[in-house]
């Protein structure tokens, strides 16, 4: 199919009510058919609707072509990560417009920036941020105080909207060669260091908080009684069981690849043999 560039007064353009349509759409519906085959492609193709609609409703072929294209494999950090649905919103325009972007050329973008993208927004999302709003929630609520989810929550949507919001917006002002830019940067890489390594010390934080573990056991030597939780191991590390426990199902769920489901019971199992020997 032969292409033609549009003069000014044909261009097809967006406007911001329409990227920020599919922003919002994008935000409350990218994982509401979340399924194994296209994972988030059904939500990207049901934000992009409106737009698909205006940029190509009067070619049937190309507006076919482009439900298709997005129907494609696609699975990232839905906040941070909206900066590329941002970037294929700008690309999909300039190519309604004649522009030679081909299909390629836009699931490449996809492809390319999801892996990197989803690593930056875990990181800094579900690594760091959520660690500790959650830490301040949940010290908050085990006090008997009604504001810790109540705190978490606004301050968990306060922060994410404007942010997924941003991305989303520079994604599509920046075009495909700014984020590129960005992603090669030496700034954004100090970033993601220090954004792993303070998520580092809040999990590290609510492991000892939160995990209870203890050993009970008194060992006696005639009249002398040792408490082996204080004299052996308060001794050699503060925290040591808790730490163990932590670590031990990390193992198990990441270097193992046991379900959820199978490490907690082992882990019960662990507690109830414990508590009958009086070790735990």
């Amino acid at each position: 199919m032969t292409r033609r560039i549009f003069n000014m007064a044909e261009r097809k353009q967006l406007s911001k009510k329409d990227v920020v349509r599919a922003f919002w759409r994008w935000t409350f519906f990218s994982h509401a058919n979340y399924n194994y085959e296209r994972l988030e492609a059904t939500g990207l193709v049901h934000s992009y609707k409106h737009v698909i609609k205006k940029l190509y409703g009067d070619n049937p072929e190309e507006y076919k072509a482009c439900i298709q294209r997005h129907m494609q494999f696609f699975n990232t950090e839905p906040h941070i990560g909206g900066v590329i649905p941002g970037i294929v919103l700008a690309m999909e325009e300039e190519r309604a417009n004649g522009a030679p972007i081909t299909d390629e050329a836009i699931n490449g973008v996809k492809t390319g920036l999801m892996g990197p993208f989803a690593g930056i927004g875990d990181t800094l999302w579900q690594g760091t941020l959520t660690p500790i709003l959650l830490a301040f929630g949940i010290s908050l609520g085990s006090q008997g105080n009604l504001l810790g989810p109540v705190i978490y929550t606004l301050l968990m949507f306060g922060i994410m909207f404007p942010l997924a919001y941003i991305c989303w917006m520079k994604g599509y002002e920046l075009g495909k060669d700014g984020v590129e830019k960005i992603l090669g940067g030496n700034q954004l890489k100090m970033v993601i260091t220090a954004a792993s390594c303070v998520g580092a010390i809040v999990l590290g934080a609510l492991s000892a908080q939160f995990v209870s573990v203890s050993c009970p056991a008194v060992i006696k030597f005639g009249a002398l009684e040792m408490n082996v939780q204080e004299t052996v191991f308060d001794a050699l590390f503060k925290g040591i069981l808790p730490l163990g426990v932590t670590l031990l199902t990390l193992y198990l769920l990441k270097n193992k690849q046991m379900k959820a489901t199978t490490v907690m019971a082992i882990l019960v199992v662990i507690g109830v043999i414990g508590g009958v020997l009086g070790i735990l």
